[in-house]
């Protein structure tokens, strides 16, 4: 189900979240919302908004096609597009969990930190994002 951002406060403390652009979507992803529901709540996955993938490189995937894709996949049960900073949203929906990649151990925002100490969310990090589709898209194109 695609929620937007006012409805975030409904599903305080019901949630684990994921995060992230997927863009483009691979395995790994799959693996890591696989890994998130184990965690025995509902999985949020919180889309970063293609102005916000554009810091990193050209959208492959406009932003209202990967929230429909996202939509699709079993292991998610709300999808939301952010339109605001990722320590943002967690300010507003306050998940149980918050799910990222161990590739973030250390490398998590200081506000995300901040917000997440001083809101009673546990940071959860899954050994299973092997990869980024940031380091996709640059083999591929250092492939060309």
């Amino acid at each position: 189900m695609i929620v937007e951002t006012d409805a975030l406060p409904e599903h305080q403390g019901r949630v684990s979240m994921v995060d992230g652009g997927f863009d483009p979507l691979h395995a790994g992803h799959i693996d890591y919302f696989r890994e998130a529901a184990g965690l025995g709540l509902p999985v949020l996955c919180n889309v970063s908004s293609d102005r916000y993938v554009s810091t990193k490189h050209s959208p492959l995937i406009p932003e209202e096609q990967r929230v429909r894709v996202l939509d699709a996949i079993r292991y998610l049960d709300y999808v939301h597009l952010s339109g605001t900073t990722t320590a943002e949203v967690l300010r507003l929906l306050r998940p149980r969990y918050y799910v990222k990649g161990d590739d973030w151990k250390g490398k998590l925002p200081d506000e995300e930190t901040r917000v997440c100490a001083e809101n009673g969310i546990e940071v959860v990090y899954l050994e299973t994002v092997t990869q980024s589709s940031t380091s996709l898209l640059e083999r591929f194109l250092n492939d060309r």
